[in-house]
């Protein structure tokens, strides 16, 4: 089955408790650390090269930002974690932020996708959550971006490292870039 997205737009940014979060329409939330390239995998998924602006500078987003799609889903742009060069403050309030949206916000027609860099394997901080979704129930999605960044015979074997230490089989290798990954992940989403 072929999975394609007619439209995308941006709806609004957000910091806090707002009706787009409660008005039933399915979400699909994005996050991962700074650098891990969320922007771009969802630019590749929509097919656009600008739906969601990637920047230079780690840590941009400072925001839940909300774009919807097929006029039937939101994607929600999360705020990157980890970033060594944010101040202190700031990282406390986006990590908080996070963890408000995927644990507290109550949000209940919504998956999850945690993007882990292919190359570097999960932080302590992805594993964190994974278990803290996991023991909440929540609907999870694991995608292992820049596979394009790994010689060929390697990627197995990365793949299953990550799957070791996440202590999940569900990881689909991923490359924003190439588009590889992407009517799987698609797949996973809508069904």
């Amino acid at each position: 089955m072929n999975m394609e997205i007619k439209s995308a737009k941006f709806v609004k940014g957000i910091v806090g408790t707002d009706n787009i979060l409660y008005d039933g329409i399915l979400q699909i939330a994005f996050f991962g650390r700074s650098n891990v390239g969320k922007s771009s995998v969802i630019n590749s998924l929509v097919n656009r090269n600008n739906l969601v602006k990637s920047s230079n500078r780690p840590g941009k987003t400072q925001r839940l930002d909300f774009f919807l799609v097929n006029n039937n889903t939101y994607f929600v742009d999360l705020p990157g974690y980890g970033y060594a060069k944010v101040p202190k403050e700031r990282k406390d309030k986006l990590r908080k932020l996070i963890l408000w949206y995927l644990i507290y916000s109550k949000v209940e027609n919504r998956k999850i996708i945690l993007i882990i860099d292919a190359k570097v394997g999960p932080t302590s901080f992805d594993i964190e959550m994974i278990e803290l979704l996991q023991k909440n129930n929540e609907n999870i999605i694991i995608i292992a971006n820049k596979i394009d960044k790994l010689k060929k015979n390697s990627i197995k074997k990365q793949i299953a490292s990550i799957v070791q230490k996440i202590k999940n089989d569900n990881v689909i290798p991923y490359s924003a870039k190439e588009k590889n990954g992407r009517q799987e992940l698609l797949l996973k989403i809508f069904n």
